[in-house]
C-alpha cells in the first residue's frame, strides 16, 4: 500500500503539472514571459505623440509653480506695514500650496515616461511679481499675485483641453488644481477690491 501524499506535495504536484500544460515544459514557460506595453489609454504607443504634447504642457506647468513660490517666498518677506500683514499671511500658506501643485505635475511627468526638468531648464516670467520699488507698496504685490494666477488659470484650461479624452487622470488632477488657483485668484481680487474701495488703488 503505498503513502498518501501530504499536503504540500500535491500543491507542488499540481502548480507544476499547470506550467507544463500552458507553456509546453516548466523551464521554456518560465523564459517566455514578456513585458506587455498598454494597448490603449494616454500610455500606449498609438498615442506617444500626444503624451509627448502633454508632458510639454505639465513641464510649463511645473516651471510657473516653482517660479511662483520664488516669488510669493519675496513678496510675503518683503512687504513692510500693518496693512501688510494680511498679504504676508496669506501668501505664506500659499507657498505650500503651489509646492506641492509642482510636485504633482513632476509625479505626472515621470509617470508619463517624462523626465522632470533640472534647475537649468528654467526661465523667469513673472516680471509683474517682482518686487516693488517701496516695500510697503503692497497693491503691487496683490496685483501680481492676480496676474500670476490668472496666467496659471489659463494655461491649466489648455491642458484640460488637451487631456480631454485621452488623458483622464492628468485632466482630473489639473481639474482639482485648477479649482484652487481659481480660489486664490479669488481671494486677491477682494484684497485689490478693498484698497480700491479706500482710494489705495
Amino acid at each position: 500500500m503505498g503513502s498518501v501524499p501530504t499536503i504540500a506535495e500535491s500543491l507542488t504536484d499540481a502548480v507544476r503539472v499547470g506550467l507544463e500544460g500552458a507553456s509546453g515544459g516548466y523551464a521554456s514557460g518560465m523564459a517566455t514571459t514578456e513585458t506587455r506595453t498598454a494597448s490603449q489609454g494616454i500610455l500606449s504607443d498609438d498615442n506617444a505623440a500626444k503624451r509627448e504634447e502633454i508632458i510639454g504642457l505639465l513641464k510649463k506647468a511645473y516651471w510657473m509653480e516653482i517660479e511662483t513660490v520664488m516669488s510669493y517666498l519675496a513678496n510675503s518677506i518683503n512687504p513692510d506695514g500693518v496693512r501688510a500683514q494680511e498679504i504676508v499671511e496669506s501668501l505664506e500658506k500659499d507657498i505650500q500650496e503651489e509646492l506641492g501643485h509642482a510636485r504633482q505635475f513632476a509625479q505626472r511627468i515621470k509617470e508619463l515616461y517624462g523626465v522632470v526638468p533640472g534647475s537649468t531648464d528654467f526661465e523667469a516670467e513673472q516680471t509683474y511679481l517682482q518686487p516693488p520699488e517701496h516695500q510697503t507698496d503692497i497693491v503691487h504685490v496683490i496685483k501680481g499675485v492676480i496676474e500670476a494666477e490668472t496666467g496659471a488659470i489659463e494655461h491649466y484650461n489648455r491642458i484640460i483641453e488637451a487631456t480631454d479624452g485621452v488623458d483622464w487622470v492628468t485632466q482630473d488632477m489639473v481639474i482639482q488644481i485648477l479649482h484652487d488657483e481659481e480660489g486664490h485668484r479669488r481671494l486677491f481680487e477682494g484684497y485689490l477690491r478693498e484698497y480700491q474701495a479706500e482710494g489705495l488703488a
